[in-house]
């Protein structure tokens, strides 16, 4: 593949509209960047306080005080990854669950699950060294998007939670166990581990993840402030941000074939209109006419 094409690729890629792509794109970017300021410390020792201070800023503090005077903390260190181990897995498992859960809930929904699930896990982090003894005078760095990735795993298996995942050698396992053990496996560890405020971020993130979904349940949307503010910031076509308001849809081609002959426009465009809402709102926006409809022509 040229330059040329790599480009139109990844052009198409991030107009796509999809909220986990913009996402993984800002986290890989932050990575580079502060990837090059890294590289510039070993070329050229002087660069290192740019490097420390970026790093810092970036970061959630533990300590109440630091925290208090960088704030911007809660938000940034969810973008924030130190290595490329650190940055694959999570990016990996945010390409996944993201993706269900997006298809399920609606794109609209992910940005502000991101973001809410992170600043959960933040105060997890701050909260867990005022608790443990001699921990609240000591002042400790958060980075990572783990925590808001596993509230996508865990919102995904509360939505689909009989979704199965062939895992090589244990085959078939479906996805409220894959959510549960990686919960499992934190709870286990924080006895033992050195990195008790990861941990609890990554616990954090995950009941937040838990109790939006329940929530949703209930008729409340934890995110609807975000969803509205975004929608305002940023109008996005297919979303509209009063209830008032008919919803309109832009049609795009199907990937589905259609019958054709008599009345085929009308029935492509209803079902590219049908397309657009499980795209921006997800399949549970559907009414069950809706469905009946779509499963009908979709089959032919």
């Amino acid at each position: 593949m040229n330059g040329t094409s790599f480009r139109s690729e990844l052009s198409i890629w991030l107009k796509q509209g999809n909220m986990v792509n913009y996402l993984l794109a800002a986290n890989v970017i932050v990575f580079l960047v502060l990837g090059v300021l890294y590289i510039l410390v070993h070329l050229a020792p002087a660069t290192a306080t740019a490097y420390g201070l970026v790093f810092e800023n970036m970061s959630l503090h533990s300590h109440l005080s630091v925290f208090i005077r960088k704030p911007w903390g809660l938000l940034s260190y969810m973008f924030v990854h130190q290595n490329l181990l650190h940055i694959f897995f999570n990016m990996l498992m945010f390409y996944w669950f993201g993706n269900l859960f997006r298809s399920e809930l609606g794109n609209h929904r992910v940005l502000p699950l991101y973001l809410l699930a992170g600043i959960a896990g933040g105060f997890f982090y701050i909260m867990i060294y005022q608790i443990l003894p001699g921990m609240a005078a000591l002042d400790f760095q958060l980075i990572g998007a783990s925590g808001a990735v596993l509230a996508f795993a865990v919102a995904s298996a509360a939505v689909l939670p009989n979704l199965q995942f062939n895992l090589f050698i244990f085959g078939n396992v479906k996805l409220k166990w894959i959510a549960t053990i990686m919960v499992v496996i934190d709870i286990a560890m924080f006895p033992f581990s050195g990195n008790k405020g990861g941990l609890a971020a990554h616990l954090g993130g995950a009941a937040f993840g838990l109790l939006y979904v329940a929530s949703l349940r209930n008729g409340l949307d934890l995110a609807k402030p975000l969803i509205w503010l975004f929608a305002k910031i940023a109008p996005s076509p297919g979303v509209s941000i009063t209830t008032k308001r008919k919803k309109s849809f832009t049609p795009k081609k199907s990937p589905l074939k259609v019958v054709k002959g008599k009345g085929e426009e009308n029935i492509q465009g209803r079902l590219d209109q049908l397309l657009d809402k499980i795209n921006e709102k997800g399949m549970n926006s559907l009414s069950s006419e809706e469905k009946k409809w779509l499963e009908k022509y979709s089959k032919d």
